[in-house]
């Protein structure tokens, strides 16, 4: 069930989607991952984002009462391993679904150990080129992702490059029912 989206830990709602420098104080990372080629591709990914797949496929554990990313859904994210997990709850705050380009960002909730944005889109480029790209408007709101400094920003670029592997992957799998990235 979606939710009003008022709740957010940050002001910028949206910052994601429109491009130019982050706001004052936050970290802007933008990663892309080329998937391969071809529509059925681009729909077989942007399906897989949307539908929380490729997160779960990158080791993300994701709690949730929405089977779709949609605006106002709430979402549980951690990572780590094992029993060992840093996370918080988010709220989705835009999805797009284009013929070339799917995705959504989700947002950071009071409690999250980061403040701001982050979003995943699936765009078909005019090459018919598929491409995932992750993009993080934030910044640390406790003191153990301040005190993790760049090294927590390396963490974050590592994690941006795991989702596009792990959506590569899913996308060759027999039941993905796309066309082989190259």
């Amino acid at each position: 069930m979606a939710e009003p989206i008022d709740d957010l830990a940050y002001p910028h709602v949206g910052v994601t989607a429109r491009p130019g420098p982050p706001p004052a104080g936050f970290h802007l990372l933008r990663q892309r991952t080329r998937l391969g080629h071809g529509a059925q591709l681009a729909a077989t990914a942007g399906e897989a984002v949307l539908r929380w797949r490729m997160h779960r496929a990158a080791g993300v554990r994701v709690t949730t009462q929405a089977e779709t990313a949609e605006p106002g859904v709430r979402v549980s994210v951690a990572v780590g391993l094992g029993p060992v997990r840093i996370g918080g709850d988010c709220r989705v705050v835009w999805t797009i679904r284009e013929p070339d380009r799917i995705g959504f960002a989700y947002g950071t909730l009071p409690g999250h150990p980061e403040c701001g944005e982050e979003s995943f889109v699936v765009t078909r480029e005019s090459d018919d080129a598929v491409w995932l790209t992750v993009t993080a408007v934030s910044r640390p709101a406790v003191w153990y992702v301040r005190l993790a400094g760049p090294l927590g920003r390396t963490a974050r670029r590592t994690m941006a490059w795991t989702y596009g592997r792990a959506l590569r992957r899913l996308c060759r799998g027999p039941a993905a029912g796309g066309s082989q990235p190259s």
